[in-house]
């Protein structure tokens, strides 16, 4: 393996830094008891609402509540009452301040990182990562809305160990070859942290950079994607597993 010099090290934000989807399901569970009577399959009634939408609403809170609202009066039609639907828009909007609470050896992990380039950075000495030399810019990469995302980092405490936040309204290809062209760097100099095969995975190693895959315990059904082997991509079970390649 060559040594390419990794000059950021980016880490996508929901259901990687702190939960996310956990909460999204609960509505989903709301929404589901809902329709179940008028349907065979609730949640593939979502899956429908949500996928006709992609194009023109992406990712976030808004986005989810459309799809909820939307899938519910589809399906249920003028058999859901004002009262009934209201409920289910509470419980839309009460997403938009969930905790961020940082997971198991998250802010720990960030610290150390945080710590360690530095002090690389102020005594002029090297970091390895990946086989690779270490520069000392963190980034947290994410996609969503900017006013919900922006607010998540915040109430996450996580801000301050970044040097850098990106958030976009996909994570593509090409938004991942802007992310590098914003940050001045060639794709291999890039390194990807996240939970998503499809979304955090797949594009970066696609552009020629690193990943490291962190499953989370739930996936949203638009993000399932087939696994994935290769010779740039490392799969770790938690997050502090991190400082054993950095």
């Amino acid at each position: 393996m060559s040594r390419l010099p990794i000059k950021v090290i980016a880490f996508d934000a929901d259901d990687t830094l702190w939960d996310c989807q956990g909460y999204f399901e609960e509505v989903e569970k709301h929404l589901y008891s809902l329709i179940r009577p008028y349907c065979e399959d609730p949640k593939q009634e979502l899956f429908i609402t949500e996928s006709g939408n992609m194009e023109d609403l992406g990712y976030g809170c808004k986005a989810f509540t459309i799809s909820i609202l939307e899938t519910a009066m589809r399906v249920a039609g003028n058999d859901l009452s004002i009262t009934a639907l209201s409920d289910l828009l509470k419980d839309c909007k009460r997403l938009l301040h969930l905790p961020a609470t940082p997971l198991p050896g998250v802010e720990s992990t960030l610290k150390v990182l945080r710590t360690r380039v530095d002090e690389s950075q102020e005594s002029g000495s090297k970091l390895y990562t990946l086989n690779s030399t270490l520069s000392t810019k963190l980034v947290c990469f994410t996609k969503g809305e900017l006013q919900d995302q922006e607010n998540k980092l915040k109430r996450s405490g996580l801000l301050k160990y970044f040097d850098d936040v990106e958030i976009t309204s996909d994570k593509t290809q090409r938004e991942f070859l802007a992310l590098c062209e914003h940050q001045g760097i060639h794709p291999s100099q890039l390194l990807m942290i996240g939970n998503s095969l499809k979304s955090d995975i797949a594009p970066a190693l696609a552009i020629g950079a690193w990943a490291i895959h962190i499953p989370f315990h739930v996936t949203w059904q638009l993000e399932h994607f087939e696994d994935i082997d290769h010779e740039r991509l490392i799969k770790i079970e938690h997050f502090s597993e991190i400082l054993d390649y950095i």
